[in-house]
């Protein structure tokens, strides 16, 4: 039979096949071949013993959280407690691009915000508007939910900043445990602790771990360039331009010239000095 991975709990894995959950191991050749079976993979799995078969070919992966087949990811961030960060948003957009997936931003916690913070987020979330992303805010659900039908949709983001929180506003059958920000830190508490696959709305979610750092050990840096789409409509003089020091460089000129987000760009910045010191 075929099947989807919806949850994984220590060594068992739940397919779901039909609208019913199976309880599966996977088989020892697995280990053998390096091959980790993850949280959205389509499977083949032997009903009657209960054990995946073979994993068939994936549309993406992500490493951090791991989870695969994945069509588009809701970045919930916060604009206030936890402090908005332009650089885990940026990293994020950066593997997103990467694999393939569309990225879809949402800011939470709008109600915390001052009136001269509130017209500094909005003049950010109209940038990224500028440059193709969409970007909403969370008390906008209609919209979210009618976002989420036919998809699968991997709700991701800073640590604390409202995911679970969200989807149990999306559903409130769901429950969801959602924890209180630390101060001392500066950050959110872990509530998700395990990856599942959620049927919300005529489409799938999954709802991950939090996490405030990002590997890019698979990306090489014209990934990290390319992953910075506004990038592409500035034509430089030559074609391998890394956009940091090169003369006639058309990027550099957009970003003295005020029309790429100097946060944007110092941000680019940083995860390449990064990425070339590993």
């Amino acid at each position: 039979m075929k099947g989807q991975i919806v949850k994984i709990l220590s060594n068992l894995y739940f397919v779901n096949s039909n609208g019913k959950v199976y309880e599966c191991h996977s088989r020892g050749k697995f280990r053998n071949d390096n091959i980790t079976p993850t949280v959205g993979d389509y499977v083949k799995f032997d009903e009657k013993n209960q054990y995946i078969l073979e994993i068939l070919p994936r549309k993406n992966t992500l490493i951090r959280p791991l989870v695969s087949n994945i069509d588009q990811a809701l970045i919930v961030t916060s604009c206030k407690s936890p402090d908005f960060s332009t650089n885990l948003l940026d990293k994020l957009l950066v593997l997103l691009e990467f694999h393939h997936i569309k990225p879809i931003i949402c800011l939470t916690k709008q109600d915390l915000l001052t009136k001269t913070e509130k017209n500094e987020i909005k003049k950010i979330k109209k940038y990224y508007q500028s440059i193709g992303y969409l970007v909403l805010w969370n008390t906008n659900l209609w919209k979210i939910k009618h976002l989420l039908k036919g998809k699968t949709t991997v709700f991701t983001g800073q640590t604390g900043a409202g995911k679970s929180t969200l989807l149990n506003h999306l559903n409130k059958d769901l429950h969801l445990e959602t924890g209180e920000i630390s101060k001392a830190l500066g950050r959110g508490k872990h509530t998700t602790r395990h990856v599942e696959l959620i049927e919300l709305w005529k489409g799938k979610v999954l709802d991950t771990p939090g996490f405030s750092s990002i590997d890019f050990d698979a990306l090489e840096k014209e990934d990290i360039r390319n992953g910075f789409i506004e990038f592409k409509n500035y034509h430089c003089p030559y074609q391998d331009c890394m956009h940091l020091k090169e003369k006639e460089c058309k990027v550099l000129a957009a970003v003295n010239n005020h029309k790429i987000l100097n946060s944007r760009y110092e941000n680019y910045q940083k995860i390449i000095s990064d990425h070339n010191r590993k």
